[in-house]
């Protein structure tokens, strides 16, 4: 099995930047959908973030059915290298994104059934994420994922505590975390350490 790769979802401080410097996951998250309460952040702040961001940690820009004019202005003010679409973002404008930005997209997929996954595996996007909702803090049945003949990225609910079981049960391409890893709605270093070395020896 391929070492899985990490997702710390939802940065929003510089005290978040110099965790994940520490603990080196893959991918880091920064949410431009205005809904989220806890975890929007500003494009311009996200970019402040993103220089100090250790170079081999990718950052990743999160949206739900935002408009593609203003997706684009907020990619290209904060800096992230990738596009992950949490709303009903159709295909067309998966490839829209793609054309003006040249970025690969994560399509996030709701799984409530087997037709969801065949709706993800069906995806032009570059990547797939399987979620329970968009910042639910809650799994989904796993059991739906059954052969789903391309790599994914697993949400929902993930923690320090059920990481290892993921792992033993399915074989994702990155696992994304983001309340999972807080306490008291910030993001808990300790937890963050926690989580990505559970799941690196998983």
């Amino acid at each position: 099995m391929k070492p899985v790769r990490i997702k710390i979802c939802g940065l929003t401080r510089q005290e978040d930047i110099e965790a994940v410097n520490r603990a080196r996951p893959e991918y880091c998250g920064f949410v431009f959908w205005k809904g989220s309460k806890r975890r929007y952040i500003e494009p311009s702040k996200a970019a402040l973030l993103i220089r100090e961001l250790a170079p081999e940690i990718r950052p990743v820009g999160v949206f739900l059915d935002e408009p593609i004019s203003s997706l684009i202005e907020s990619c290209l003010i904060s800096g992230v290298d990738m596009v992950q679409l949490h709303g009903s973002e159709d295909e067309a404008y998966i490839a829209e994104v793609r054309k003006k930005l040249g970025k690969p997209v994560i399509k996030a997929f709701k799984i409530t059934s087997a037709e969801d996954i065949r709706l993800a595996r069906e995806s032009a996007a570059d990547y797939i994420m399987l979620d329970s909702g968009a910042g639910t803090g809650r799994t989904f049945c796993w059991d739906l994922i059954g052969e789903l003949g391309r790599e994914y990225f697993l949400a929902g609910g993930l923690d320090p505590d059920n990481v290892e079981q993921a792992l033993k049960e399915l074989e994702p391409y990155c696992l994304d975390v983001s309340s999972g890893v807080e306490t008291d709605g910030v993001k808990d270093p300790d937890k963050i350490q926690r989580f990505i070395d559970k799941a690196r020896r998983g």
